[in-house]
């Protein structure tokens, strides 16, 4: 299994394109204006505690005030420290208003909501993640390897002695760190240990609403969250991007430096492997399978949707064979789109229905074998008796249609506009409406083109009815700015 990372970096935006064997299997946008603040700690001041949710408003400085509830507060001991209570106390006996406190941002602003906001702070490297406010000592599920598990956590606990760090906050090892040895460990130890320092000496400083940390640049956290033993080749577009990449590969992962490359080809670097045309598909609600079948994605504000049919696949052998290949494949596609368009939170699968338990069984598995790719983390339910699965994804971030797309302004998220058929009989009842309040004769009709059209052509005998029991005379104008839905009746 190959694996490449694309870098596209210019003034408006930043790319990165995940691929495997050729397919796009993440893509991540970062702009100047709309940066994510996943991971940046602030200053931030206590404006409305709200003990009925156990919650309040921060601000921190963005457009919108941020979120932070009670289970996400600790208060700190003499030492440092974090204090963690299995029952937390009440909201307003943890904060006030007014008072000002580190927080960090631990998920993004999404649609009407603020940001979600945390005390329990962390800074990440290469093959650590730092919790200055912490003594817990971790190492990622994701490391399955007991012998390697128990090798690294001798390695990072070596290094803690080494650098002075024991009792200095704690770690946890992350997946990347698979391989790792003590330089690599004392390099990122070395690194966290000045960050923490320089972030608590903005603390010290400040004195009103303050970043105190700001996460590195898109193509920087691709570097240290995206690289994996599988990567044959990382392609950037941009030589001071490919600098900057090269200088953290040589730091931290040497290793990698023959497989970076600077891209300089004359067709766009995402041309390479059809990104757009990906992107694109992404943001439709239909995605075609290889077998004839389909997948209808839909995303609401509680939750997203994806409906698996049989499409125009009709099967070689029996009908239970059939389904139980369309699910299969539906499986893979479904945790591929889930990354690509960046889908979290509640996710129902509706699968074809399948009366043989094995049957389910095999697409579970292979469900969860296709999400262990996954960077954020899922959670799958078995298969309830309406033959749905119940997932969820770890959100952190706006989904692709989100980031790339706004509400359309005709249909206000509907999806559907109303038939000029219906608008038609909209504008005979304002009509009707409007003749019995006022004794003028004329009353002039705006709509739109396809609107005025339908009302001189298809309906023009009821119009012609209505003109007679109103006993009045109704003109029309085309008013091109109009969508389908906009009319105006008005007395002329």
């Amino acid at each position: 299994m190959s694996e490449e990372i694309l870098i596209n970096v210019t003034p408006m935006e930043t790319r990165v394109a995940l691929i495997e064997n050729g397919l796009l299997q993440e893509i991540f946008v970062e702009r100047p204006h709309s940066k994510g603040h996943v991971g940046d700690i602030y200053l931030g001041k206590v404006v409305r505690v709200m003990p009925g949710m156990e919650a309040a408003f921060v601000d921190i400085g963005l457009e919108r005030a941020a979120f932070i509830h009670s289970a996400d507060i600790s208060p700190i001991s003499p030492e440092g420290f974090e204090v963690r209570d299995p029952n937390p106390a009440p909201i307003q006996n943890l904060v006030r208003d007014g008072q000002l406190i580190v927080v960090q941002v631990v998920k993004d602003p999404i649609g009407t909501k603020g940001a979600r906001l945390s005390t329990h702070l962390t800074l990440p490297s290469r093959n650590l993640v730092y919790l200055p406010r912490s003594t817990h000592f971790g190492i990622s599920q994701r490391l399955e390897n007991e012998e390697e598990r128990a090798r690294l956590q001798a390695v990072v606990q070596q290094g803690i002695l080494q650098e002075e760090m024991a009792g200095r906050g704690g770690f946890i090892i992350r997946t990347a760190a698979e391989g790792a040895g003590l330089e690599d460990v004392l390099e990122d130890i070395r690194f966290l240990k000045k960050l923490w320092t320089a972030v608590e000496r903005r603390i010290g400083d400040s004195r009103d609403v303050h970043i105190l940390y700001r996460d590195v640049p898109l193509y920087m956290r691709a570097m240290r969250d995206l690289i994996t033993p599988q990567i044959e080749k990382i392609r950037v577009d941009t030589p001071a991007a490919c600098s900057e990449i090269a200088r953290f590969v040589d730091d931290f992962i040497p290793e990698f430096r023959s497989k970076l490359e600077l891209y300089a080809g004359e067709r766009p670097i995402f041309d390479l492997y059809g990104i757009d045309d990906e992107i694109n598909k992404a943001l439709g609600r239909q995605v075609k399978l290889k077998s004839g079948g389909d997948l209808i994605i839909d995303q609401t504000e509680a939750m997203a949707t994806i409906d698996v049919n049989t499409g125009a696949y009709l099967g070689s052998k029996n009908h239970a064979e059939t389904i139980l290949k369309t699910n299969l494949e539906a499986a893979t596609a479904i945790a591929r789109q889930l990354r690509i368009r960046n889908l979290g939170g509640i996710i129902i699968l509706d699968f074809i229905d399948m009366t043989d338990p094995e049957h389910q069984r095999q697409v579970l598995r292979t469900l969860q074998k296709a999400l262990e790719k996954d960077h954020a983390r899922t959670t799958i339910t078995g298969m309830s008796e309406l033959g749905l699965v119940e997932m969820t994804r770890k959100r952190t971030r706006e989904s692709l249609g989100q980031l790339l797309c706004s509400e359309c302004a005709v249909c206000k998220g509907r999806g559907r506009v109303k038939t000029a058929e219906t608008i038609c009989y909209e504008i005979f009842r304002e009509i009707m409406r409007v003749a019995r309040v006022y004794e003028n004769d004329v009353i002039l009709v705006m709509a739109s083109q396809g609107v005025v059209d339908r009302l001189l052509d298809e309906e023009s005998s009821t119009l012609a009815d209505l003109e007679e029991l109103i006993g009045k005379t109704v003109r029309f104008e085309v008013e091109p700015m109009y969508t389908q839905e906009q009319f105006d009746v008005v007395l002329f």
